[in-house]
């Protein structure tokens, strides 16, 4: 497959999208095209031995009126007159129309100017100025609305030079050269507007500085380009510097503020051996980082690619819109016809007057205020979303959380912590607590097991240093053996203590009450008894039961916590963080099979998890959701919507934040569609004129530019609550306790 890449410079709105598509589709193919409206590229994927060219390509844009460069011809800066002809052109239209207004008034005064005189007669000069005035406004609509006439397909560039020509065979040229001029306008906002969009997602670029300082084996420092630096150097970055590039802290400990990448409120502290990213900014201390990624593949870069690429993913609004035009723009030019033609003959009413209002409904009819209001809200609210650290695959993505009647979530990572942590520790017979630990933490310490990681670091954390272990050797499923201070001990599950012959009554009475708790119980033993039995759990997120209230008076209707873990964790994490229900000791096919038994009850579901652990569940629901992804280039990939944090109040804040862009969306449809009714309503009663219907269009194409701009500069992620950003919340998450290891492959939880 073969990808060719196009810079179109013409290339605004929607209904230029669709005209590419008409020009292009039937040639390469609808799936071969994808569309970058912010960067102005289009992307034509064609197979090995196609039998299309580039120059070919480039010829059919020709047809639409529009004009495409291959990327690696518009490396160079484009020239003055590309980057500023058509505002030029714009400001020159309507400087000739103030110029023929004000020679005219001079002349016969500004009331004449109104009307052109007694019998619509203009000066010479003035009928000049206003004919330079009607060409400079229409020179970049002009050509694309004469190939709309050819091929029979009516668009709004076609109603804007029948409506100025309709006025100069009227004999108003006044008005014609003020809709020349004023519809040149209208596409010089609509470009601005989406470069305004654009220069929101460019500003991401410029959050990694252009160069690192890169440290030799010498121990002296050069500056490089970032995209010259090779991965595994070594970067020094300074206290109030930006991370150059991904990598991992060799040398120092510092805080680091992630805002710009996850929209966290607080700094994270980062010691040797944690991972930074480019972009985020160094707190405190000089610090040594040994590059992971090249600079075109950080995470930065790939949300950037991520937010570039969903605009090509549409909104069904967008989708409806677009559509809607298409039969529009013909209809409302045969309700011109019809107003022109029908009074006359059927009432007897003047010909000229009623040609005038239909030239008054081509005017207001004009679909740009229509055609524009949607994508630039998609694109703005994109933006603003990446921007808060919510990296949301496309439109139709964004459009999705406003519909959602249920989310269901894994435990792990999502509600809890996501890293099992030592709740209480029984001594049995007459070993004491102390005893247990060091003796546990011991063994525990040459296992990689996630609850054995949780033992030794509560070991640490009170001091306790374990002793060295003599033959230590993995018992596969059930846990580990070795010698300790000469004795032989054994630790894992309850069926290692089984297989022992350990363990009285009230030892197996006491770890099924743990495990009823909610606990993971191991049992530390020597010979044929019980030393110990030790509680390990994850901790549930302090911010998991406001996040679950929220989402309900959001109107959620189910909360729902899948997980592979057994009944008794289960049954308490979905307790304390109040979700409406659960399912416990559930498989990844499981999983699958409750997403669309919810979607099948109550509607559209959305499933939050990591990306990779519940790819299925994921790929089944109707939005899937990946928390903490930054960094993770699975979880990006993988989910629709990528939380690039582990802050919980991002999955309310979306919601709220797709049905805010849906309003705006909406209020922009009604607003567009309910001003020309309303001039409409006024042309049939006999009061319309061209002003009011150009003001009625000008005013209406700048509100809905406006009000969709406005999500731009909306309050971006929330910041969360006192305890919010708990242990663990902020970097990598530890493994759900169901993820079964080299030491307990046959025992997902019993461990």
């Amino acid at each position: 497959m073969t990808t060719h890449v196009f810079t179109i410079p013409d290339m605004d709105c929607a209904e230029e999208v669709g005209a590419l598509r008409r020009a292009l589709g039937p040639v390469v193919g609808e799936e071969s095209l994808s569309f970058d409206l912010l960067r102005r590229r289009l992307r034509v994927e064609v197979p090995e031995g196609g039998a299309i060219s580039p120059a070919e390509i480039q010829r059919l844009v020709r047809t639409t009126g529009m004009r495409a460069t291959q990327e690696h011809d518009a490396e160079e800066r484009p020239g003055f007159l590309a980057r500023r002809g058509r505002a030029l052109l714009c400001a020159l239209s309507g400087l000739l129309l103030l110029l023929g207004f004000g020679v005219h008034a001079a002349v016969h005064g500004i009331q004449d100017a109104f009307v052109g005189g007694e019998g619509h007669r203009f000066p010479v000069a003035v009928v000049l100025l206003y004919a330079g005035a009607c060409l400079a406004g229409a020179w970049f609509f002009l050509p694309k609305a004469l190939i709309a006439l050819r091929r029979l397909r009516p668009d709004m560039n076609l109603l804007m030079i029948v409506a100025v020509v309709g006025a100069i065979v009227l004999g108003e040229w006044f008005e014609a050269a003020a809709v020349s001029f004023l519809f040149s306008f209208a596409l010089l906002l609509e470009s601005w507007s989406v470069n305004r969009a654009r220069h929101a997602i460019e500003r991401l670029l410029d959050l990694a500085p252009a160069r690192a300082r890169v440290l030799d084996e010498e121990g002296g420092s050069r500056d490089l380009d970032i995209d010259d630096v090779p991965v595994g150097s070594t970067v020094r970055v300074r206290p109030g510097e930006r991370f150059p590039l991904d990598g991992v802290l060799v040398r120092g400990a510092t805080s680091v503020d992630q805002a710009p990448i996850t929209g966290e409120s607080l700094p994270v502290a980062k010691d040797v051996g944690d991972e930074v990213f480019a972009g985020t900014i160094n707190q405190e201390g000089a610090v040594e980082v040994e590059t992971t990624r090249a600079a075109a593949d950080t995470t930065l870069a790939r949300i950037i690619h991520m937010v570039e690429e969903a605009q090509s993913r549409r909104a069904v609004v967008e989708r409806w819109v677009e559509r809607f035009a298409r039969v529009y723009t013909p209809l409302m030019m045969l309700v011109a016809a019809l107003v022109a033609v029908l009074p006359p003959l059927v009432l007897g009413a003047g010909w000229a007057d009623w040609a005038y209002n239909a030239l008054v409904v081509l005017v207001i009819a004009c679909p740009c205020a229509l055609v524009i209001s949607t994508p630039v809200s998609i694109v703005a609210g994109l933006a603003a979303a990446a921007r808060s650290g919510v990296l949301i695959k496309g439109g139709v993505y964004l459009e999705m959380p406003a519909r959602l009647r249920a989310i269901a979530r894994v435990k792990t990572g999502t509600l809890t912590v996501g890293r099992p942590r030592v709740q209480t520790i029984q001594a049995r017979g007459d070993h004491t607590e102390a005893q247990v630990l060091a003796s546990a933490a011991a063994l525990e310490a040459s296992s990689v097991h996630p609850l054995a990681r949780a033992v030794v670091e509560y070991a640490a954390e009170r001091g306790v240093e374990p002793e060295a272990v003599v033959g230590f050797r993995e018992i596969r499923g059930m846990g580990a053996e070795g010698t300790v201070g000469g004795r032989l001990y054994w630790i894992g599950s309850q069926r290692l203590m089984e297989e022992r012959g350990a363990g009285s009554a009230d030892d197996h009475a006491a770890m099924s009450a743990l495990e009823a708790g909610g606990h993971s119980v191991i049992a530390l033993g020597r010979e044929d008894h019980v030393c110990g039995l030790v509680a390990v759990s994850d901790a549930l997120r302090p911010e998991a039961p406001a996040v679950v209230r929220a989402l309900r008076e959001q109107g959620i209707g189910r909360v729902v916590m899948l997980t592979g873990d057994h009944e008794g964790t289960a049954s308490r994490i979905a307790a304390d963080a109040g979700v409406d229900a659960y399912e416990a000791s559930l498989l990844p096919e499981e999983k699958v099979r409750a997403i669309e038994e919810l979607r099948r009850d109550v509607g559209a579901v959305a499933m939050v998890g990591d990306g990779v652990n519940d790819a299925p569940a994921m790929a089944a629901s109707d939005l899937s959701i990946a928390m903490g992804a930054m960094g993770s280039d699975a979880a990006i990939e993988a989910a629709d919507v990528a939380l690039m944090s582990d802050d919980l109040t991002k999955i309310p804040w979306l919601v709220a934040h797709s049905r805010r862009t849906l309003a705006i969306v909406r209020e922009n449809i009604v607003l567009a569609l309910g001003t020309k009714l309303l001039v409409l309503g006024f042309v049939l009663a006999g009061y319309a004129t061209l002003w009011m219907a150009i003001t009625a269009d000008m005013g209406t194409s700048l509100l809905v530019i406006f009000n969709a701009l406005r999500l731009l500069r909306g309050r971006h992620g929330s910041a969360p609550r006192d305890g919010a950003r708990a242990e663990g919340a902020g970097g990598t998450r530890g493994p759900d306790l169901g993820t079964s290891c080299a030491t307990c492959a046959a025992e997902p939880i019993g461990r």
